[in-house]
């Protein structure tokens, strides 16, 4: 049960799914039809879909890369949040938009698993937000090159330690699109 008083709702984030940095991802066309059903489930049961975008030097903000991907389409009435670091929390006005709805649990969709969806399951965790991830819908760019492991196991991963994820008055976990509902955690 989140720690947020009088905030009972659930809201889904489409976090970062941009023409430049779905590019190459792996199961990018998996990810992307899962996080269409998870729009459309939302919708269906009147649950704000919030949409985060980041921009920074190699994402130019009005560029091309930085669209969002033609396979999913905002409505004119669901936020979108312009974000310039990793935490889509961090400097946005995340938190306000969440507060006017009542939300007090996220359900967790995007891209980069190792950037910007870690960044902000920790930034919505710590702010007291029961979060969920949704294993099956997100994805990362292979950064091997660099040291990090494949794309595959940092996916793996982060759905397995987040499934662990625990904190007073909090609960987290990871779940796949099958799975999810956008009902609040019953106080246990």
């Amino acid at each position: 049960m989140t720690t947020l008083p009088d905030r009972p709702n659930t809201a889904l984030l489409v976090i970062d799914i941009q023409k430049g940095v779905m590019a190459g991802t792996p199961r990018r066309d998996e990810v992307i039809a899962n996080i269409d059903t998870l729009i459309d489930a939302a919708r269906a049961q009147d649950v704000p879909v919030i949409w985060v975008q980041h921009s920074d030097d190699d994402l130019e903000r009005g560029s091309e890369n930085w669209e969002y991907v033609e396979d999913l389409v905002r409505l004119g009435s669901e936020p979108l949040v312009h974000k310039t670091y990793f935490d889509s929390f961090e400097d946005t006005e995340l938190e306000s938009l969440l507060a006017e709805r009542g939300v007090g649990r996220i359900v967790v969709t995007g891209a980069q698993t190792d950037a910007c969806i870690r960044s902000t399951l920790h930034g919505a965790f710590v702010r007291g937000y029961d979060v969920t991830l949704v294993g099956d819908a997100h994805t990362t760019e292979d950064l091997s090159e660099y040291g990090a492991p494949a794309p595959e196991q940092v996916i793996a991963h982060t759905n397995l330690y987040w499934s662990w994820q625990s904190a007073p008055g909090r609960s987290a976990g990871t779940v796949d699109t099958a799975k999810v509902t956008f009902e609040a955690a019953e106080a246990g």
